[in-house]
């Protein structure tokens, strides 16, 4: 059974940066497409970012393009968000999931539906 712990949320002002981890465990992340995503109080779960199987390929949400980066270390089992330059808007509790099949079209893995395995989450909060 595959696990995933999140970690590395807190409480930062706009502007700044956090880093969140992923450890996973009973699964290989670098056999699986990685995403994380993200839900605010009374919204939608939102997609933020994916990394490939092979770890070749990244997909970010519209909202986070150009601040947050995904990435990971096989060596350790563990998948990153790095976030730069938070917003308030940023404000959510902060999700990763792995899927270990692949889909027929990239958009797919936007969709939380498509992801078999949840961490418990982390939540993020950005202060104005």
């Amino acid at each position: 059974q595959v696990q995933l712990v999140e970690s590395g949320g807190g409480l930062v002002q706009a502007g700044g940066s956090l880093r969140l981890s992923c450890a996973a465990s009973g699964g290989a992340v670098s056999s699986a497409a990685m995403a994380w995503f993200r839900q605010a109080p009374g919204k939608e779960r939102e997609f933020v970012a994916v990394i490939s199987y092979s770890g070749g390929s990244t997909y970010y949400g519209d909202s986070v393009k150009g601040r947050f980066t995904v990435s990971r270390d096989n060596s350790k089992n563990t998948v990153y968000l790095q976030m730069n330059s938070l917003k308030p808007e940023d404000t959510a509790a902060y999700s990763c999931a792995a899927r270990y099949s692949t889909l027929s079209s990239m958009s797919a893995y936007y969709r939380p539906t498509e992801y078999r395995y949840w961490g418990q989450g982390t939540q993020v909060t950005v202060s104005s």
